[in-house]
């Protein structure tokens, strides 16, 4: 079992950081000035740090203690995070508290808060973290075969592969009727999964070759629609039997989140079969999984130069190709195919333009911008500043990550807004 305390007390002489946004669970508006203390994980009541957020919701990044590098990248029995407690208060809403927030050397833990209007009777809300899947015993996954049969009468398959908008987690085993269904955003999700599947300081390569084989098997469980077929209301669980390990409340890792946002339209594919390849993996070291990915494997691979491609050939065969999904949902507009920067202009730029206005009602610190289609220096800089908000390198250039995180907050603030005027 994990014990980051002492760990942490004692086997910490690196450092990570931590950035924490804080918005509402309905609205996604920022919370300003929220007051967010953190502590050791075990114990609360030793404050390291008590920082408060701006008027978009963000806290100061902060420098935390965290174990060596060295035990991240090579299995063993010493805990490669350090864990911390991040306590969040608001005037207006019921305080949460996260335990078993993960830092690991020289990556950035990202913490997002959702915080709930108070009630007349004062509630408190706690999130426990569970260890990381690396590092803590949890149930090998059962086999199945990658492809499934779709051709069987009834049979529900999606006509086309479709990044979806949202998939539904049930966070348990299929059976299990307590567990409860979370609506999470589907880059979001992915998000997750990688961040309790793999670390964060591996080799880039070895990270995509991971988050590739994580929306794939992901994909493949939406395109034939696999639970819904046997009953069920949802999409995918969070077992790691049945599926891929999602924590609710978790923290996702900065670098993780970059891959994410550079692949999200993409999956795996073998030749003549359209549906997703039900991509499944172990760690490689407890279990053994021949014909699978080994998480551990991949990360050795990437450290020996291999592409994410030849990461994935490497184990899944040479007949594995990358492909992009036909259509992402729930997005207002596609990528326009080059970056918008100072001197373009035309009906994208307008849009985004648009966008950025409707984004800023909720978000007061990114400044208004003149929708005239000219991508001038004030638009630069309220792409600048909603960059820095959402965890974005700050070029005041939209790119493909920064104009999918725009189409992302706009839907999200505008049906918000819709729902609850």
């Amino acid at each position: 079992m994990s014990s980051g305390i002492y760990r942490a007390a004692q086997d910490t002489p690196e450092r990570g950081r931590l950035r924490v946004t804080v918005e509402t669970e309905t609205r996604l508006r920022p919370v300003a000035d929220a007051t967010v203390t953190i502590s050791y994980t075990g114990e609360p009541g030793n404050t390291l740090e008590e920082l408060r957020t701006d008027g978009n919701g963000v806290a100061p990044e902060i420098e935390l203690a965290a174990p060596p590098l060295e035990y991240s990248l090579t299995p063993g029995s010493s805990q490669p995070y350090s864990e911390y407690t991040i306590r969040v208060a608001a005037e207006g809403y019921e305080t949460i508290t996260i335990s078993g927030a993960e830092i690991l050397s020289g990556e950035t833990a990202l913490q997002s808060v959702k915080m709930r209007p108070e009630t007349p009777q004062e509630q408190f809300e706690n999130i426990v973290i569970p260890g990381h899947t690396l590092y803590e015993e949890y149930p090998p996954k059962i086999a199945e075969n990658e492809i499934k049969p779709v051709n069987q009468t009834g049979e529900i398959v999606l006509s086309r592969v479709v990044v979806p908008e949202f998939v539904v987690v049930h966070d348990g085993s299929p059976r299990d009727t307590t567990a409860t269904d979370y609506y999470i955003r589907y880059k979001d999700y992915i998000k997750n999964v990688a961040s309790s599947e793999i670390y964060a300081t591996w080799p880039r390569a070895a990270i995509e070759a991971n988050v590739l084989a994580i929306m794939s098997f992901t994909m493949n469980r939406v395109y034939t629609e696999w639970y819904r077929n046997k009953g069920f209301d949802f999409t995918i669980t969070s077992s790691t039997a049945f599926d891929q390990k999602w924590i609710f409340g978790r923290n996702i890792f900065e670098s993780i989140s970059e891959v994410v946002d550079d692949l999200f339209e993409s999956y795996l594919s073998r030749p003549n079969v359209k549906q997703p390849i039900l991509t499944q993996y172990c760690d490689g070291q407890r279990v053994s999984c021949p014909n699978w990915m080994s998480q551990w494997g991949s990360s050795y691979l990437g450290e020996q130069g291999y592409s994410a491609i030849e990461i994935i050939r490497y184990y899944y065969g040479d007949n594995m190709y990358v492909n992009t999904a036909e259509q992402i949902s729930g997005i207002p507009a596609s990528w326009p195919g080059y970056d918008l920067t100072i001197g373009s202009s035309g009906q994208k730029v307008e849009q985004m333009q648009e966008q950025m206005n409707a984004i800023s009602n909720d978000y007061p610190l990114i400044p208004k911008i003149n929708v005239d289609g000219i991508y001038g220096p004030r638009t630069a800089e309220a792409v600048e500043v909603f960059q820095g908000v959402f965890g974005l390198p700050q070029t005041g250039v939209v790119d493909y990550r920064t104009w999918y995180k725009i189409q992302e907050i706009y839907v999200g603030v505008t049906r918000i807004a819709e729902l609850y005027p």
